[in-house]
């Protein structure tokens, strides 16, 4: 008699993974290993949580009529009153034309100096007098707002300032420019560069530093002259730098610095000096007029990440660096 074995087909097990979970396991699993380099991360996203994302809860106040006593959640609903209110103000234009001529005349001048000025520091070949003069270029940066703008009414004073003393040493009429509107975005601008040029500089001669000798050895031996070499090595080298940097500060562009306008700001000059963020102080802070400022203000940060996009995307479309 033959004895049949039964045989029972059992299928394999397969194991479903989560792929979510996998990179999940898989990033912590980095930060574990190295945690001493994640910590170092600690105190900026303390700093950006705390100081930018917490108080994104308050924006909110620019929908409503905000009563302090009543708190944010229980202060009527407005909807776009404010905004509107802004935008048939009689000073919008006035604000949002000085705002606008002030950042695109500070873009198109300050953006390209510290550039040219890396570049040309960079072909210098005494390493003595580059250190001299990156020195004396970014001191200046290291100098408070509040002493800057004492110093340019020192120097610009129309009675003893040292620049109206050449102006008359030349002929030339005294200059009030600290008090006539017409000068103040040219004073505010070339102030500006003379703080904060030779402190940009860094960045690019920091990225002029990776560009190999080699290459302007054989440009040399091929009879390329400097100019050359700059345009055909140096400058493709720090495009990337540029694109990068250019886009920050286009999503920046309506960012303009609160305190030197403010301190260069006087009744004589207010009508090519009053921009947004001195608008909002003076609305919100002085005037009490919560709801309103945070509108204003909103309006203005809502322009810079539009802007900030838009960069972003026509750096694509030109096969350039990007941010995202």
């Amino acid at each position: 008699m033959q004895v049949k074995k039964s045989t029972e087909m059992i299928a394999p097990t397969k194991t479903v993974i989560d792929p979510k979970r996998g990179r999940l396991g898989s990033l912590w699993k980095r930060i574990i290993t190295n945690y001493e380099l994640y910590l170092f991360l600690l105190p900026t996203l303390l700093y950006f949580t705390i100081f930018h994302y917490l108080p994104m809860y308050g924006m909110q106040i620019a929908f409503k009529n905000y009563l302090p006593i009543k708190g944010i959640l229980e202060s009527p609903w407005v909807g776009f009153e404010h905004f509107e209110r802004f935008f048939a103000s009689y000073q919008f234009l006035t604000v949002l034309k000085n705002t606008l001529l002030i950042n695109l005349y500070q873009l198109l001048l300050a953006f390209p100096i510290p550039i040219i000025l890396a570049l040309l520091l960079n072909q210098i070949g005494s390493t003595k007098f580059r250190r001299m003069v990156q020195t004396i270029t970014y001191a200046p940066h290291f100098i408070s707002v509040v002493v800057i703008v004492g110093m340019l009414y020192l120097f610009l004073s129309p009675m003893n300032g040292l620049l109206n003393n050449i102006l008359g040493f030349l002929g030339i009429e005294p200059i009030f420019f600290m008090g006539e509107p017409g000068w103040f975005k040219s004073t505010f601008v070339f102030s500006g560069i003379w703080q904060n040029a030779g402190w940009s500089m860094i960045i690019y001669l920091a990225a002029l530093s990776s560009v190999s000798p080699e290459l302007h050895e054989a440009a040399i031996m091929d009879g390329a002259s400097k100019f050359q070499r700059i345009v055909h090595i140096d400058l493709p080298a720090i495009m990337p730098t540029i694109m990068i940097l250019l886009i920050l500060d286009v999503g920046n562009f309506m960012a303009l610095g609160f305190e030197k306008v403010y301190l260069m700001q006087n009744a004589l000059n207010i009508d090519s000096s009053e921009v947004i963020q001195t608008y909002v102080y003076k609305t919100g802070l002085l005037n009490a007029q919560y709801s309103y400022a945070t509108a204003v203000g909103l309006f203005n940060a809502i322009i810079n990440f539009v802007l900030l996009i838009a960069m972003n995307q026509f750096a694509k479309k030109m096969k350039q660096t990007s941010l995202f």
